[in-house]
């Protein structure tokens, strides 16, 4: 008896090995159906040990935002608290944050963007873009020095550190100084170039904070002390309009939780930089240490810290002031992209505490990374 075939492409099978095979596919699991049902087991139990973590308040309580994505798709976002505590107003996870350090990587690509254009070399000291500088190290300190805290610079009216490049300090005025050779470049102000990368990425949430101006849906910060919560005054720290200019490139930029993530994701998807520049920005050319990266000391790149001795691969950046705390990470193996935004600063024992400070964002950070969405 003949067999009957049928055609599949070039390939002739059996109708009875078809048949048969059918059968057997019967009794299969889908494994997509599995695939899913295990990425959704996976993200309730983040979700609940999360939660969990929040219910806590020793040695502090958590007041904020969290937002989870992989891509463009939510996993895990809470509102955990208020934005405002004396008229018990719920915090949103549209409302806008004094982001602070983690202004800097902006600052590093519109200095990378620059140079994509040839108006700015890495390698080329200070003086050469901030002509008016009087410090003898303007001559010295390179862009790049600036970019990756090797500069030595820890005032501008007082001595370097260490040799440039041979050491590791945070310095806000360093980046202070990016602001301006920006400025020198562009014939811009810092707050212009911001905000037009912001407005062309469509991050209409973002923009530079502005002294005396309407700072549009930005929430207060809170300052916690012996069990007091109260609303931090930025009056008080008497910013001039010079002095203001020269911290904004530094951690002055103002955004919400999934704004902020949009560019994340715009960065690390080679959106915004040419993949020269990017890979720039995130080899760690130096080396230090941060409470929410668990004080271990590791690499940074141009305003991003990178953790390649944690088993998981992740770079991001803290930042906090002014009653505000924020961390976020990205774990590129995995496109996973969190970020936490608090507005509330824990003032017992400061300013010794940055392991309290950060102590929820380095929980859920250490949750994320041993959980079965990243393994």
């Amino acid at each position: 008896m003949k067999q009957k075939y049928a055609t599949t492409g070039r390939v002739l099978y059996p109708l009875s090995l078809l048949f048969f095979l059918f059968l057997l596919s019967c009794g299969k699991p889908d494994k997509k159906e599995n695939a899913k049902e295990i990425s959704e087991r996976s993200i309730n139990t983040l979700a609940s040990k999360i939660d969990s973590i929040l219910s806590t308040n020793q040695p502090r309580i958590f007041n904020g935002v969290i937002l989870i994505r992989q891509g463009k798709e939510s996993l895990y976002v809470k509102e955990h608290g208020y934005a405002d505590f004396e008229n018990k107003i719920p915090i949103s996870i549209n409302d806008k944050f004094r982001i602070m350090s983690n202004s800097k990587q902006i600052t590093a690509v519109l200095v990378l963007k620059e140079v994509e254009k040839g108006n700015i070399d890495l390698q080329k000291p200070v003086g050469a873009y901030l002509s008016n500088l009087p410090q003898s190290w303007s001559d010295t300190v390179t862009v790049h020095q600036l970019l990756n805290m090797s500069s030595g610079i820890s005032d501008l009216e007082k001595p370097l550190l260490f040799k440039p490049g041979n050491g590791f300090h945070y310095s806000n005025p360093g980046y202070g100084l990016l602001g301006k050779i920006i400025e020198s470049v562009t014939h811009k102000s810092y707050a212009s170039n911001a905000n037009d990368l912001f407005k062309g990425l469509g991050m209409n949430n973002t923009y530079c904070y502005e002294l005396q101006g309407t700072n549009e849906g930005l929430i207060n910060g809170h300052a916690l002390l012996n069990g007091d919560i109260e609303v931090v005054d930025f009056e008080r720290f008497g910013f001039d309009q010079e002095r203001w200019d020269n911290f904004l490139p530094a951690g002055g930029i103002v955004s919400d939780a999934y704004d902020i993530s949009t560019w994340d994701i715009k960065l690390h998807h080679g959106e915004l930089l040419s993949q020269e520049s990017y890979q720039q920005m995130i080899t760690p050319t130096n080396w230090g240490a941060h409470a929410v990266f668990d004080s271990d000391t590791i690499g940074y790149g141009y305003g991003l810290r990178i953790h390649d001795k944690y088993p998981v691969f992740h770079l991001g950046h803290g930042g906090r002031g002014f009653g505000f705390v924020s961390v976020k990470f990205y774990i590129p193996e995995k496109d996973i992209d969190v970020v936490i935004w608090e507005n509330i600063y824990h003032m017992d024992n400061f300013p010794n505490n940055a392991d309290v400070i950060y102590h929820f964002e380095n929980e859920i950070r250490k949750i994320i990374l041993n959980s079965d969405l990243v393994k």
